[in-house]
């Protein structure tokens, strides 16, 4: 809220704002800010200081005014054409990729958003379970286990084993072989988090330009990480039963991928889960074109034992698996895992060595306890019955407003249907005090969405929707 009482005039408030939100990536390179009356209609304030706030951003450099068309957030400096990734040329007939040279993705806009909140309200973007929802007793309880002055130092003073708490690594192989996944404990290197398990795949399995198959939509900052990489790009698009296996097959014939990317079971952004039929064909086109599936099973706590996985089909030959448990557990702890076929996982471990050495043995210990314990399973047990509650009342009060679902509600995220261009849409949120997941962050290449994602646990209160409801109308007009 712009404040007339401020010791700031309204025209720097507005400036402030929209700067901070430029560094936080909430607004990207390339970006349109409203236009002036647009804007001042949004703010309640006059033309003259929206005016006044587009120049104080001129001079801070961090927009460009081009003539007759408004104002945009500026671009990051051209890659050089000697720091460029090869573009290779197409073979005819085969499939656009995404374009390696776009802006950044602001997919760390929603990293940000959690390690500082937008304001006090529930954000329906956020990736995470709520805090209240996480805490526990047993965590603490753990780590004092191991805290004692002689176990503190054999686990402080040295470092830990390279692959990882031999404790924790047959705990994980145990929890594993309930998923039907078969992982002996040295077939498993434990990570700090998920995605630096998929970065080691990444890092040791291609090389900038190489090809990588990624579902599409899916994760922003999966994209990102690749394309900081260098990679290549190849959008799959992600259906209800898996991806679309026409799309693989002739990116795979054209294109020789070297992995394809997937989220088995509650996809994100979709809740879609893989079918049985489809992880069977997913499978035969490794084997038939040689490339490995990386599965990303982040958020295999909220999903039934039974869920179709593909490495369990696999048996870990031409799979990797990744889990973690920031979503479930303690986000900060940053424990992470994967298990690789034997003949890759002395590559994977050396470049796990090469970027963290080791891995925290006192919480890899702790966490080893509290599975053998049982405490993560009851607390999982609680957290899916708490979460499938607060699915039910979300989807209501979503189509109570007006919004629809472009997949059916599963999981942890909603993809919801709102009608208008929901980057518009996330930056009027931003001044409601309420953080969005745009839709076209969930897009190799950036393009408009009307859809957005929305964490099921976080949009409890009907102020949400009543706000969602009332700027889309607004936007709609």
């Amino acid at each position: 809220m712009l404040m007339k009482s401020s010791a700031q005039s309204l025209a720097e408030q507005l400036a402030a704002r929209f700067a901070q939100r430029i560094r936080d990536r909430l607004l990207s390179p390339g970006a349109r800010l409203p236009s002036v009356r647009q804007c001042a209609q949004q703010q309640g304030v006059s033309p003259s200081t929206v005016v006044g706030a587009y120049d104080l951003l001129l001079a801070q450099g961090l927009v460009d005014a081009r003539r007759n068309r408004g104002f945009y957030v500026r671009e990051a400096s051209p890659v050089s054409a000697d720091s460029a990734p090869v573009q290779a040329a197409q073979p005819a007939g085969a499939l656009p990729l995404a374009s390696p040279q776009r802006a950044p993705l602001n997919a760390t806009a929603l990293i940000r958003g959690m390690f500082h909140g937008i304001s006090d309200k529930p954000q329906p973007g956020m990736g995470v379970l709520p805090r209240e929802w996480l805490e526990s007793t047993f965590l603490a309880s753990a780590v004092r286990r191991f805290c004692n002055t002689q176990d503190l130092n054999d686990l402080s003073l040295q470092y830990g084993e390279p692959a990882g708490d031999s404790s924790l690594r047959r705990a994980l192989s145990n929890k594993l072989k309930s998923l039907a996944v078969a992982a002996p404990a040295d077939q498993i290197i434990t990570t700090m988090g998920a995605t630096h398990a998929l970065d080691i795949v990444s890092r040791t399995m291609l090389r900038a330009g190489d090809y990588v198959m990624v579902e599409e939509p899916g994760w922003a900052v999966e994209f990102a990480r690749l394309d900081a990489l260098g990679m290549r790009i190849l959008p799959v698009p992600r259906r209800a039963d898996g991806p679309d296996l026409e799309v693989m097959a002739r990116y795979a014939e054209a294109h020789a991928p070297k992995l394809f990317v997937s989220v088995s079971v509650f996809h994100n952004p979709t809740g879609y889960c893989l079918s049985p039929a489809s992880a069977h064909r997913v499978l035969q086109l490794a084997n038939r074109y040689h490339f490995h599936v990386v599965e990303d099973d982040t958020y295999s706590h909220f999903a039934p034992a039974h869920a179709t996985r593909l490495c369990a089909l696999d048996g870990l030959q031409r799979t990797i698996y990744v889990g973690g448990f920031a979503k479930i557990l303690a986000p900060n702890w940053r424990v992470g895992y994967l298990a690789a076929p034997p003949n890759l996982v002395e590559r994977l471990l050396d470049t796990k060595l090469l970027s963290t050495l080791t891995t925290p043995a006192l919480l890899e210990k702790a966490l080893a306890w509290c599975m053998e314990q049982g405490q993560i399973r009851r607390h999982a047990e609680r957290i899916r019955q708490r979460l499938d509650a607060a699915r039910s009342r979300s989807v209501a009060l979503a189509q109570a407003h007006g919004f629809s679902f472009a997949a059916e509600p599963a999981g942890l995220f909603g993809w919801v249907e709102t009608g208008v261009d929901t980057d518009a849409l996330s930056q009027r949120m931003l001044d409601e005090g309420y953080l969005l997941a745009p839709g076209a962050l969930f897009h190799a290449q950036r393009v408009p969405s009307s859809l957005m994602r929305i964490n099921f646990a976080t949009t409890q209160e009907p102020a949400v929707w009543e706000a969602l409801r009332r700027l889309c109308a607004e936007q709609g007009k």
